[in-house]
């Protein structure tokens, strides 16, 4: 298969894996209603996993899937247990295109975490646009009056810092273990972890959702490795802001498959969440020119 010319090669794999990210959280919102929300956290992670082991074993050698810190990994994947909980029960409650512009606020999150866990520096502008991004999230959950402060957007942010977290578990991993690994591993991770807890109250699985979970599974995989594949060969300052068009891709499956919109206020949150995620990504980008002219 041709390649395509840098860049556009890792954007465009950016592009198609939050496609593929939305394809699969607009199956696993068909299926939130009809079973219990650690159910279809399991089935996120069980119906991936076959693709993913094949995916790991034909990259990388055996051996090196088994040399890992298992202590971070069994960390991360409690954060994804959690992350995948409060992610589903939010769809349950939530448009998708909510629930996204509430999970923008992860990489703000990351940054603010990377000072006291990581040691690096956040200087003053990067807080003021931590600051500005956390009250874009108060626009979109309108804690007062008739607003939106409900349990499942209480949720969507609680996902959203675990997904933060576990980002920084990653940042360390990434030091010494493989991409497939951290996939593997956290991929069987949740899916033994959701499992487990889901087992007491398990429903039998209804024939007309086999292809939404086929679709969850699918997507969830090409999505990984499109993901993987994007970071690897693009910058990450570069490709990253891509994240932001997953808010479109929910807009649109909402008005297809819900046939709701988000409101003005959610647009505006959104707005404030995805400028100040932009103004992060810039100053980190010049930050790294500047230590690298």
């Amino acid at each position: 298969m041709t390649r395509l010319p840098t860049p556009a090669s890792p954007m465009l794999l950016m592009l198609l894996a939050v496609l593929l990210f939305a394809l699969m959280d607009a199956g696993l919102k068909l299926l939130a209603p009809h079973y219990p929300v650690m159910q279809v956290a399991a089935l996120r992670g069980l119906s991936s996993l076959p693709f993913i082991v094949i995916w790991a074993l034909a990259s990388v050698p055996l051996a090196s899937l088994w040399r890992v810190r298992w202590r971070l990994h069994l960390l991360r994947g409690a954060l994804g247990v959690a992350m995948m909980a409060g992610f589903v029960y939010g769809l349950r409650e939530l448009p998708l295109s909510t629930a996204y512009a509430i999970t923008f606020v992860a990489p703000l999150l990351v940054t603010a975490m990377a000072g006291p866990l990581l040691h690096e520096r956040v200087g003053p502008a990067r807080w003021w646009a931590i600051g500005l991004g956390l009250c874009g999230v108060l626009v979109i959950l309108r804690p007062s009056g008739q607003g939106m402060a409900t349990l499942g957007g209480l949720a969507i942010l609680l996902a959203a810092v675990c997904y933060a977290c576990g980002a920084i578990s990653v940042r360390v991993l990434a030091r010494h273990d493989s991409n497939q690994a951290m996939v593997l591993w956290f991929m069987v991770l949740l899916s033994l972890g959701a499992s487990a807890l889901a087992y007491a109250d398990w429903q039998p699985l209804r024939g007309s959702d086999i292809w939404i979970i086929g679709l969850v599974g699918v997507a969830g995989s090409l999505a990984q490795v499109a993901l993987t594949e994007a970071f690897r060969r693009g910058e990450a300052s570069l490709i990253a802001p891509l994240e932001y068009s997953a808010l479109l891709w929910g807009v649109l499956l909402d008005v297809l498959l819900w046939q709701v919109l988000p409101d003005a206020l959610t647009w505006v949150g959104a707005g404030i969440i995805v400028a100040s995620g932009f103004y992060l990504l810039r100053r980190e980008r010049v930050h790294v020119e500047a230590e690298h002219p």
